[in-house]
């Protein structure tokens, strides 16, 4: 009698508790569906339906239990209990007065620099003073105005203009084509220019950069491929742009840039790494005129203070070959590049051929070339940025404080542009450089340069130029 009264009161509550959870979920249902602007975010009524229909196959997988184990108390877990198993993540969107956003950076590098020459190379550029000038000291806002268009605003007060247009420009991201960029930034050519200034192993960049159209305002677009081991980038521009991002002229004016570059080998962690590049450019000149020229990868802007200095004395460091005006109809860019990472160890390497198509003249090609290595005394790995294809921010294992030293890096460079061909005589020289840096952390870094410039000018033959050069730099 009391086993079969037992059995009455399991299948009453077994049906009971059945018909409870049916209606708590069509409850559930309603009220989800009343209030679907509050919970759509956190769950669709799709996954309300998926809990639903679990609920109501444990409670069948709850009957069969109990229809074979009479004597067992039900097993009240149910889905409610373990919402991480069913419920699907999903990235909220944010509302439409969320827009636009705005971010404040800027970075400073302040140089000073010493100079010593032979008496040709005096002869031949002049006596380079000793010096001091902030090399870059830029302000820039950046952000973004929707969810897929984004703005870079950054102005130079330490370039000729004060202050100067630098990165000027919009994206739109997501894009069939990847994303497409309108303004003034660096076009795509060369490993060594697309390097953020924030990020360059020495002062300066290499001498062939001398070539390089740099930044230019058109418009163009770029990608990488899904696992980031390819990367491409295509623009079309005005040439030349000022130092406002102007250019004016009815004579051609026009340029395209690209480049691709593929990582072949990349560990994980990035501690091995192939980089291989090339890239590709061609310019019209709105001016009818190109010009090549460079200093001995130390520079110092003219400052106007006219007053501060003797009559006769430079306030800039002058270049050491220069073509000077070309007329030209055209000129044409190629380059190819390397890099290679093995743990603390890195090497970086370019060749840039450039062919100008003189108006009345014979056709002239210059080239350029460069090597570098660096090796982290504290065992950092120099980053490799895979989605732009070039080397990025050094991150100290150890910031400097009371934790540790930062980071401590040694590097050598070896330099060359040469600037004489047909009718152009515009010099050859060759700069060696050993660097030390020390970043203290990822934004504070001072580095040490040692340049020694061998130069070679048809007027005046070989002269010769050493310089010690010191950089303190912060960005945020």
């Amino acid at each position: 009698m009391l086993s079969r009264n037992r059995g009455a009161v399991i299948l009453i509550y077994r049906t009971t508790l059945y018909s409870a959870v049916r209606f708590a979920a069509a409850i559930l249902v309603l009220v989800s569906l009343n209030t679907a602007s509050h919970t759509i975010a956190q769950t669709s009524v799709g996954d309300l339906a998926l809990r639903v229909a679990t609920l109501e196959r444990e409670l069948v997988e709850l009957h069969s239990n109990q229809r074979e184990n009479p004597g067992v108390a039900p097993d009240f877990t149910t889905v409610a209990e373990q919402p991480q198993q069913y419920v699907i993540e999903r990235a909220p969107h944010k509302p439409a007065d969320s827009w636009p956003t705005v971010h404040v950076g800027g970075f400073l590098q302040a140089d000073w620099g010493w100079f010593r020459q032979d008496a040709t190379n005096i002869a031949t550029v002049g006596d380079v003073q000793d010096g001091a000038d902030f090399r870059r000291t830029r302000l820039n806002a950046h952000g973004d105005v929707w969810e897929n268009v984004g703005y870079m605003i950054e102005f130079d007060f330490g370039f000729p203009g004060r202050p100067s247009f630098m990165d000027v420009y919009l994206d739109i991201r997501d894009t069939k084509v990847g994303t497409f960029r309108f303004g003034q930034w660096r076009h795509p050519i060369g490993m060594d220019g697309l390097t953020s200034a924030k990020e360059l192993t020495f002062l300066e960049r290499a001498l062939p950069f001398a070539f390089l159209p740099f930044r230019q305002i058109g418009l163009g677009a770029f990608d990488h491929s899904q696992d980031e081991t390819m990367t491409w980038a295509v623009s079309a521009f005005r040439f030349p742009t000022d130092a406002f991002g102007g250019n004016v002229g009815d004579n051609g004016g026009y340029g395209l840039a690209s480049r691709v570059t593929l990582a072949p080998w990349i560990t994980e962690d990035g501690s091995g790494l192939v980089h291989l590049g090339a890239a590709y450019s061609f310019g019209d000149p709105a001016n009818g005129r190109v010009r090549y020229r460079n200093q001995p990868e130390f520079f110092i802007s003219e400052t106007g203070g006219a007053d501060l200095v003797p009559s006769g004395v430079p306030t800039n460091v002058p270049p050491f070959v220069d073509t000077g005006s070309i007329m030209a109809n055209n000129f044409n860019i190629f380059a190819a590049e390397g890099g290679l990472v093995l743990g603390s160890f890195y090497m970086q390497s370019e060749a840039i051929y450039a062919v100008v198509n003189q108006t009345g003249g014979p056709t002239a090609s210059f080239s350029g070339a460069y090597a570098y290595a660096g090796y982290f005394l504290t065992g950092e790995v120099r980053p490799y940025n895979r989605k732009n294809g070039v080397f990025g921010r050094v991150k100290p294992l150890r910031n400097f404080g009371l934790s540790g030293l930062g980071a401590l890096e040694l590097a050598g460079r070896w330099s060359y542009i040469d600037l004489n061909d047909e009718n152009i005589s515009g010099g050859r020289m060759n700069d060696v450089t050993a660097g030390l840096n020390w970043y203290l952390n990822p934004r504070t870094k001072f580095q040490f340069n040692y340049t020694h410039a061998f130069l070679n000018q048809t007027a005046f033959g070989n002269s010769d130029a050493d310089l010690l050069v010191m950089r303190g730099q912060i960005d945020f």
